[in-house]
């Protein structure tokens, strides 16, 4: 009697980038177009939860730590979601990958947005999840209390604890959240023909009650030729999924990334297969 092989255990490493160590995980077959998973702020590897192995039972996966989190250090210069593309870019070259599909979610998300803007070669598909190109795209609310965050915030809460628990230098949380308040107080708005202009085919997800508005994210996918009457026109290169009753990231239960399965059942779809096309 035979049973199914039981999944090979990942193999880990951190890749010199732009002046420092890049922590990332490769899960799944060696065979396919691996797919590069990205991050959320103050988030790492481990918080994706079902949609990694999901995503891993039919393709490589390469699951990265953005600099500054997780197991990936950091360097003097501020956090940006330009530098971070370059980073996850040179990442994929260390690891001999010439095209990904590329999920990222929330930070992660504006990080795959501007991968898919700065290095189109190495991007077959994209999949931002509760990712914005302008800054006016977030929830006003979320604007509004960005200014009051401090490093005394994150006291005891389970995103210092695992960076403590992690990181290279456990004691640079504060400077994570300074940069990261940075990055969020600085209005940025991305020109919407470098949207335009990404040639990969793009999945836009979203929840109906997240931090990126709904209307912003249509108007994205606007931006990528989406939203017409595919009857007479076909369909796109661009998708929009909307996910009902779906917050970004609490209550727990109610996150974006807690709808694993209707997250993996529409990114499997999107991807296709994970050979080569």
């Amino acid at each position: 009697m035979t049973g199914s092989a039981a999944p090979a255990a990942p193999r880990s490493g951190h890749a010199p980038v732009h002046g420092l160590r890049m922590y990332y995980e490769v899960h799944g077959p060696d065979a396919g177009v691996p797919v590069l998973l990205m991050n959320g702020a103050y988030l790492t590897t481990g918080d994706f939860g079902p949609l990694l192995p999901g995503l891993a039972a039919t393709r490589p996966v390469v699951a990265c730590d953005l600099r500054g989190h997780g197991r990936t250090g950091d360097t003097d210069h501020p956090i940006t979601y330009e530098g971070m593309a370059d980073d996850a870019a040179a990442l994929l070259e260390h690891l001999g990958i010439a095209r990904a599909d590329v999920v990222g979610y929330s930070l992660g998300g504006g990080v795959a947005l501007q991968l898919a803007v700065r290095h189109p070669r190495v991007v077959r598909a994209v999949v931002p999840i509760s990712a914005s190109y302008r800054s006016d795209g977030l929830q006003p609310e979320l604007l509004e209390m960005i200014p009051t965050i401090t490093p005394e915030m994150f006291a005891g809460s389970p995103f210092e604890a695992a960076y403590r628990a992690v990181a290279p230098e456990p004691d640079r949380f504060p400077d994570l959240v300074r940069k990261l308040k940075e990055l969020d107080e600085t209005p940025y708005a991305w020109p919407p023909e470098d949207i335009r202009g990404i040639t990969a085919p793009v999945l836009i997800i979203v929840g109906d009650a997240d931090a990126v508005r709904v209307e912003h994210a249509a108007e994205m996918f606007r931006l990528l030729g989406g939203g017409r009457m595919g009857d007479m026109t076909g369909v796109g290169r661009a998708r929009l999924a909307v996910l009902p009753g779906t917050t970004h990231f609490m209550p727990a239960g109610s996150g974006v990334l807690d709808r694993s399965d209707w997250l993996l059942a529409m990114i499997a779809d999107f991807l296709g297969p994970a050979t080569e096309i």
